[in-house]
């Protein structure tokens, strides 16, 4: 068994083309770029037991070297995916299921007929691949460069095979993260947490591919950096596998949601004070406000419009094409994973981001709760969108850790909030102005009434 580390990255054909010319690449390359032809046959059983527990079989032709391989549950965020990984040579291409004993096989599938397993699907495709390697401080680099064009095939559909993989072969897993978001800088390559098995299941079945991520465990007594830290990166990961299955199947909800994640994520990195000094969160807070200056007024159109829900994929494919998306998604995992917004405060940033999250949070919220000034808003509703980034700040921390606080409805806040927010969003036009300002003064009322708003407002 070894343990695989690899950044995968999706891109266009000229995209990959470029690659194999990038400067960097060259000057790192150790090998040169070699060819060859890998075929693989995918295996589960009828009721897809294998995937339901996050574990791929696969037999690998390449060249004439048959290799059977067991790929076990992992983790993957951002496109940067780490899984615990089994290989057996084989004589012939038939499955080994012997191989699959106690030593690898998963627990929650011990009780499985190993004999019901069936081939699924097929991933045919030619790599492209060189050893990069470099100096980086005082250790040496090592990574293998994939670029692989193909085919999944599943029955009669199939789905294209365009991307470049890093695999970590010797070195530390943020230099993958380091060498991706430098070739990010003048190429287009998008970060994709979907395997080619996860490819194969969809094109069976449309609805397999989990968009959301594990939920993020918060308890009373974390740190607020390492509470912050789980939202954000689940936040990342949540809008990576949005904007796969949006790119894919186009589906207005996604878009919705792909918006959502990244005004949370910008709400959150907002709300952190002195833990997170304003330079150390410039370059993040700048991209997600240029992302969502462009996505989210078209989102808020289009909720109305069916021509604007139309054209949106072909926009978002161009999106895609250019290299802010993928810039910033890993640019931003480089920063989460440096913990950069520690790295310049000073003693009150010190003791706050290691205050405990239910103590800080219920402060927090109590003074933007204070600062929010709903009675001036019962008085003057025109103005309330004014304070919609207020509203974005305590949504967001009471839809992810709410549950940390002992506060009596903060579920019904969470709800009023959200019908406040939406009357805020809407603009102001004159057929219904009157009949929206009176539903935005009579939102904040209910919220002023709600009794864990009370308790906030004396916190």
């Amino acid at each position: 068994m070894h343990k695989e580390t690899e950044l995968k990255l999706r891109a266009s054909r000229e995209t990959l083309a470029a690659l194999r010319e990038h400067p960097l690449l060259k000057k790192r390359n150790k090998s040169g770029w070699q060819t060859r032809e890998l075929l693989n046959q995918y295996f589960d059983t009828p009721q897809r037991d294998l995937s339901a527990a996050r574990v791929a079989l696969r037999l690998r032709r390449d060249g004439e070297v048959i290799i059977q391989t067991l790929k076990c549950r992992g983790q993957s965020v951002a496109g940067l995916s780490e899984r615990n990984e089994y290989e057996w040579q084989l004589d012939k291409v038939k499955l080994d299921l012997k191989k699959l004993d106690d030593s690898c096989w998963p627990e929650q599938l011990a009780e499985l007929d190993k004999k019901t397993i069936k081939p699924l699907f097929t991933t045919d495709f030619t790599r492209e691949y060189a050893e990069i390697a470099w100096g980086r401080g005082k250790a040496k680099v090592v990574i293998e460069a994939a670029i692989d064009q193909g085919f999944v095939v599943a029955g009669k559909r199939k789905e294209a095979i365009c991307e470049l993989e890093l695999e970590l072969r010797e070195g530390a897993p943020e230099a993958l993260l380091e060498l991706a978001a430098e070739l990010s800088a003048s190429l287009a390559l998008m970060p994709c947490d979907i395997s080619k098995a996860e490819r194969g299941y969809r094109l069976l079945e449309p609805d397999s591919y989990e968009l959301g991520l594990p939920a993020t465990e918060l308890d009373a007594e974390m740190p607020l950096d390492d509470a912050y830290a789980a939202l954000a990166w689940q936040l990342l990961g949540s809008s990576q596998r949005l904007a796969e299955q949006y790119r894919h199947n186009g589906h207005w909800r996604l878009l919705q949601d792909w918006v959502s994640c990244l005004a949370e994520l910008r709400a959150l990195t907002a709300s952190l004070g002195q833990a997170a000094p304003r330079p150390t969160t410039r370059a993040l807070r700048s991209s997600l406000d240029a992302l969502l200056e462009d996505w989210r007024p078209l989102v808020l159109a289009g909720n109305d419009d069916e021509d604007i829900r139309r054209a949106a994929p072909e926009q978002f494919a161009e999106e895609l094409e250019d290299v802010r998306w993928g810039q910033f998604s890993l640019e931003t995992a480089r920063w989460l994973n440096a913990r950069a917004w520690t790295m310049e405060r000073k003693g009150r940033g010190e003791r706050q981001g290691k205050a405990q999250l239910a103590s800080w949070l219920q402060h927090q919220l109590g003074e933007e709760a204070r600062a929010l000034k709903l009675p001036l808003y019962v008085q003057r509703p025109e103005d309330l969108a004014e304070q919609l980034p207020r509203i974005e700040g305590i949504q967001a921390w009471l839809h992810h850790a709410r549950q940390v606080l002992e506060l009596p409805q903060l579920d019904r806040l969470y709800g009023e909030l959200n019908k406040l927010h939406q009357l805020a969003e809407q603009p102001l036009g004159e057929e219904d102005k009157g009949e929206l300002l009176e539903a935005r003064i009579e939102q904040a009322r209910a919220v002023e009434q709600n009794r864990a708003w009370k308790l906030l407002l004396k916190a």
